[in-house]
Order: C-alpha cells, then sequence, then structure tokens
C-alpha cells in the first residue's frame, strides 16, 4: 500500500504544468513576426482578474474552433512571480494550448506602450493581428466572444 501511495506521489509530482515562457518588449515583437501567416489574437490576462477567468473558456473554445482555419490563440500572463503556479494550474485545467507566455518586463509601462499605445494595461486587454502581423484591432476589458470571433472570421 505505502508503495502504490509513493508511486502515486512520484507520478504526480512528474506532471508539468503549463509551462509559462517569460517575455518582454522585444520578445513581443518576435512572438507577433513568428505567427505571420495566422491571424492571431493576444490576451492578456491574470488569475486575480475576475473577467479575465471568466472569458478564458471561450477564448480556448474559439481557438479550437478556428485553428483549422489559421488562427491562432496567445495568452500572457501578467501574473506576479508568487502566482504563477496559480496561473500554471488554470491553464492546465482549461487545456490552453501552448506556448502560453508571462509578462516579464523591466518596466511596466514601457511594455505596455509598446504593446499599444491607448492600452492603460487595465485586464483583460486583447489585441487582433492579420496574417501579416499587423495589429487590426484592440479590445479592452470584457468583450462578448461572438464580437472577438466576427473580427477574427473577417482576417481569415
Amino acid at each position: 500500500m505505502k508503495r502504490t501511495f509513493a508511486l502515486l506521489a512520484l507520478f504526480a509530482g512528474s506532471l508539468v504544468a503549463a509551462d509559462l515562457k517569460p517575455v518582454d518588449e522585444a520578445g513581443y515583437g518576435k512572438l507577433v513576426a513568428g505567427a505571420k501567416g495566422k491571424v492571431v489574437l493576444v490576451n492578456f490576462w491574470a488569475t486575480y482578474c475576475v473577467p479575465c477567468r471568466k472569458e478564458m473558456p471561450q477564448l480556448v473554445a474559439l481557438e479550437a474552433k478556428l485553428r483549422a482555419k489559421g488562427y491562432q490563440f496567445v495568452t500572457i500572463s501578467a501574473d506576479e512571480p508568487e502566482q504563477l503556479k496559480d496561473a500554471a494550474a488554470y491553464l492546465d485545467k482549461l487545456k490552453v494550448p501552448a506556448p502560453v507566455y508571462v509578462r516579464k518586463a523591466k518596466d511596466d509601462d514601457k511594455f505596455v506602450a509598446a504593446i499599444d499605445g491607448k492600452w492603460s494595461g487595465a485586464l483583460p486587454a486583447s489585441f487582433l493581428y492579420d496574417k501579416t502581423g499587423k495589429k487590426v484591432r484592440a479590445f479592452f476589458g470584457e468583450v462578448k466572444v461572438a464580437e472577438l470571433e466576427a473580427a477574427i472570421l473577417k482576417l481569415l
């Protein structure tokens, strides 16, 4: 019996949580450039943000629905280092496709300004890019998934 529990504990410890890759301003530009040829929605969220957690399952479902048409969903957590374990667990629970990122900026204000000059940094925030990597739309605050889907479908 003890052996069974030891094996279960060992197995549970080997389960890998979502690997949140750090991204700064330069990394963000590379991330978007690397997705050329696809329509990309980049969503900034955090575990402490109730609207973020409310919309995430819908965004994941939208990604599964449109992936074959050339759509890519990217998440960037704005959680603090001590919250990253919870963020990874949440992403795992929802089966959010990798890669997943965490904001790792030296200066948050510069990071936010580099993403969009009109963005205050408030969450949630999503940015839609066309197949050439050009930002075509920004969504600040809670947005209906039907509105996001309509905007994405125009670009696919």
